[in-house]
């Protein structure tokens, strides 16, 4: 994909970046728990996926500066969702871990948000379905570059 600027490759990235925003806009409504801001939910999906970090760590994989992931981990950590404990190797650092109560959060949401999906899937033809499956690494692969 050489030149974006003409053919169906531009047309296809237009389409692909125009529904993954929608879908993902429309899959932020299916949250259980609306005290949470959308940020917060991320960083909590980040400690899931990736295990304890430092909040500058979680700063570079959120893409935040980490001014605000400080004040991120201490909402978080005033709703209970958090702990911050000292990192094994540098003193001056501290290391943040997700609660029970976290996993237990994060679990409703993933279980709420793929019944959503579910539901919407059932409409697919078992071309689409199929489709769908084996497109999902290759957006997996593109979320995580």
């Amino acid at each position: 994909m050489s030149d974006l600027s003409l053919g169906d490759d531009a047309v296809a990235v237009n389409s692909l970046r125009s529904a993954v925003m929608r879908l993902s806009r429309r899959l932020k409504h299916q949250r259980v728990d609306e005290s949470l801001s959308p940020t917060e939910m991320s960083v909590l999906g980040t400690l899931a996926r990736c295990g304890s970090a430092t909040p500058g760590e979680l700063a570079r994989k959120e893409h935040v500066q980490p001014p605000s992931m400080t004040r991120i981990v201490a909402l978080l950590e005033a709703k209970g969702l958090v702990r911050l404990e000292p990192h094994p190797d540098d003193r001056r650092q501290k290391v943040v871990t997700r609660t029970e109560r976290a996993e237990s959060m994060l679990e409703e949401s993933r279980r709420k948000r793929n019944a959503w999906l579910a539901e919407l899937c059932e409409g697919l033809t078992d071309e689409e379905w199929a489709t769908l499956r084996a497109a999902a690494p290759v957006l997996e692969k593109l979320a995580e570059t």
